[in-house]
């Protein structure tokens, strides 16, 4: 077997000299032996739970990282953390819990491997924030560390068409309005979701695992394969023998997590469409390198970055069919061809983003992935916005959207819920601004999102004819001219909370801006009577977290990041 020197290894606190005997005592107790004992401990962290189909997959491919571990003479160590799925959270209070939980997930892996002293980490993760969460977590503690996503659903099929949890979402629309009847919306519901996997289509769980490949913290290819495949299995074996070779080499997070491969990131969401929320996550994760790389910095890149994979919810395809295209490394081939990756970045596998993809080809028999020459929109999937409404930023995904600009009369809510109840009794009108405002990060709290809103008004055949604009969220799922993450947010005085119901409202997504049509002096008389609103949740882990959270421009953030650090775990 292969020795090695610990005396560099954090776990050497648990298991090397006289004073770790208890220690190596416990160890002792799970079965292992003293040669185990004496390898690297590595963290097979896991989301597996079974909350929602997003993670059921997780549990039985990290059996298969384990496996690898040990054939490159690593001792693996499972732990499984949180999720909360926001396909069940979605449209009630439980939308609360979603983002506090990316920082709960990364906090609990932190503490998991600090407390324990393992030396590296392998994070498998299927659901929305905790695919950010593990990468974050990964990024902070600095240890030799290979991130590997669970994989997407297969498509549900209904009447002959595909179909994903958004199609539900939407059938509840259609449902209010009549055009489905209870009979029609049980048998999609019944049919949509055919088994394990994160939600099918270009939604945040697949837009954040296209990231950790384009930011070189996942194996080439990893992305793609959908949870019920096979060839899964084989890229969680191949992560554990992998995250053994970065440990002999010393390669860690903070060496690959650059501020050009979080432009590589960037520029992936944008390429493929991806989700809003990707705008929240990026700065989250430079954050826990100490890089600066706020929303305007991702919204740069999005700007620059042509559209060219055709997927759900603005496009026709699925995660599925992208992998079968050829998948996250064939865009990426693309862009670099243009100049918009930097093919210089180090990945996991020792090699540069450009070496790991020089095999990839775009096939012409394929329509999911279009050539550079021929982009579906020559401006990225997704946009920033800034204006008087939004001075601290704002954004929204136009891929799919026919037309970029967007006037029309505020009509204001003050909690989604009101919304959504104005938007199934259709008391609402075409050409509206629909305001949910006080669900941001510190005001909601937790910072929810509006696909039950956004989903019922496109099912009713109004997603194009009205707008809507919020201080929260939205799903990766979501399309229409929906507006996210406005800052400031009404809870801090941001101007969204001073608006009244017909202030006409001007979003121009391809200028990048976002205004009311009020004078500095009227925003200026309205701010002098608003008052801050009270909220609900004044204990336990959502007041926590308000308490802590930051700005939405910067990543909604908790605690003050790599520059606060006078060490990283791996250095102990």
């Amino acid at each position: 077997m292969a020795k090695w020197d610990k005396s560099k290894l954090v776990s050497r606190y648990t298991t090397q000299g006289p004073k770790s005997a208890p220690h190596r005592a416990m160890l002792y107790a799970m079965g292992l032996t003293e040669d185990e004992i004496n390898q690297p401990l590595v963290g097979v962290a896991t989301c597996w739970n079974e909350a929602a189909p997003c993670n059921i997959a997780l549990s039985r491919q990290a059996q298969s990282v384990k496996k690898g571990v040990k054939e490159c003479f690593g001792t693996p160590r499972e732990f499984t953390t949180i999720t909360v799925t926001d396909g069940i959270a979605m449209g009630h209070d439980g939308m609360r819990s979603s983002l506090p939980s990316r920082d709960a997930i990364t906090d609990t892996v932190e503490l998991t491997m600090r407390g324990h002293c393992y030396d590296a980490m392998v994070g498998l993760a299927g659901c929305d924030k905790s695919l950010p969460g593990m990468m974050m977590s990964m990024i902070r503690l600095n240890v030799p560390s290979i991130f590997m996503y669970g994989g997407s659903i297969l498509p549900g099929k209904f009447r002959g068409q595909d179909v994903t949890i958004i199609d539900v979402f939407e059938g509840v629309g259609k449902h209010a309005s009549g055009e489905f009847s209870d009979a029609d919306l049980k048998e999609m519901e019944c049919c949509a979701c055919p088994g394990s996997g994160a939600c099918g289509g270009q939604f945040t769980a697949n837009t954040m695992a296209c990231v950790s490949e384009a930011i070189g913290l996942a194996l080439p290819g990893s992305a793609g394969a959908p949870a019920p495949y096979e060839s899964r299995d084989e890229y969680a074996y191949q992560s554990g023998r992998a995250v053994m070779n970065l440990i002999e080499k010393n390669i860690r997070p903070r060496d690959i997590v650059t501020l050009k491969a979080l432009e590589n990131a960037a520029a992936i969401v944008s390429a493929t469409g991806g989700s809003t929320n990707a705008a929240l996550h990026l700065p989250a994760m430079a954050h826990e390198a100490g890089i600066d790389f706020d929303l305007f910095a991702v919204a740069e890149i999005f700007k620059r970055t042509p559209l060219i994979a055709d997927l759900k919810p603005g496009g026709k395809y699925v995660a599925r069919d992208m992998f079968e295209a050829g998948g996250v490394q064939v865009v990426i081939r693309e862009l670099l061809k243009g100049g918009y990756i930097h093919g210089d970045c180090l990945t996991v596998t020792g090699k540069t983003i450009e070496e790991n993809c020089r095999d990839a080809v775009l096939r012409p028999d394929q329509k999911v992935i279009y050539p550079l020459s021929n982009p579906i929109s020559t401006t990225g999937g997704v946009v920033g916005l800034q204006g008087n409404l939004a001075t601290d930023g704002a954004i929204v995904k136009i891929a799919g959207l026919k037309e970029l600009v967007f006037e029309g009369p505020a009509r204001c809510f003050d909690s989604e819920e009101e919304c959504l109840k104005a938007v199934l009794d259709m008391k609402y009108k075409e050409g509206d601004v629909l305001v949910v405002r006080y669900e941001g990060p510190k005001g909601g709290p937790g910072m929810r999102e509006m696909l039950s809103t956004t989903g019922a008004l496109y099912g009713q055949g109004m997603g194009g004819k009205v707008a809507l604009i919020t201080d929260g969220r939205f799903s990766g799922g979501t399309r229409g001219f929906c507006i996210g993450h406005v800052g400031p947010e009404a809870a801090v005085g941001g101007v969204i909370g001073l608006l009244k119901d017909g202030d006409i409202i001007r979003i121009d997504a391809e200028a990048g801006t976002l205004d009311v049509k009020l004078t500095d002096q009227e925003l200026a008389e309205r701010r002098k009577h608003w008052k801050p609103r009270p909220h609900n949740y004044n204990a336990g882990a959502i007041w926590k977290f308000a308490q802590l959270v930051g700005s939405a421009r910067y990543g909604a953030v908790t605690h003050p990041g790599a520059k606060g650090e006078t060490h990283t775990f791996v250095d102990l």
